[in-house]
């Protein structure tokens, strides 16, 4: 099993920055790919940003260009950060953190508990 905690959420004002991360615990030499979504009240929970274990990037069209997703691969533990700059309205949401691996019955997906990014006008 994969185990995630995210930090790093909170209030900013339009046009602010904000960094979250994402660390991985448990079985990280079985992940192939980590992840953020994000959830607004009303809305589905939608794709941010992906990395893979090589290192391979894909973004939310609403994101490319404000948004960066990077991965650090220490010998015990795996971090994913999101750098976020040129917030907007649109942006607030409960962000998770998302890992995929290989697990003992196949390719399964574990999720962090969720940080809130609140973004002020």
């Amino acid at each position: 099993q994969v185990q995630l905690v995210e930090s790093g959420g909170g209030l900013v004002q339009a046009g602010g920055s904000l960094r979250l991360s994402c660390a991985a615990s448990g079985s990280i030499f079985n992940i192939n790919a980590m992840g953020w979504y994000r959830q607004a009240p009303g809305k589905q929970r939608e794709l941010v940003a992906d990395i893979t274990s090589g290192g391979r990037t894909n973004y939310a069209d609403s994101v490319k260009g404000r948004f960066t997703i990077s991965r650090d691969n220490a010998k015990n533990a795996v971090t994913v950060y999101l750098q976020m700059i040129s917030l907007t309205p649109e942006d607030p949401a409960v962000y998770y953190c998302n890992a995929v691996f290989l697990g003992p019955t196949g390719v399964v997906q574990s999720w962090g508990q969720g940080t809130q990014v609140t973004v002020s006008s």
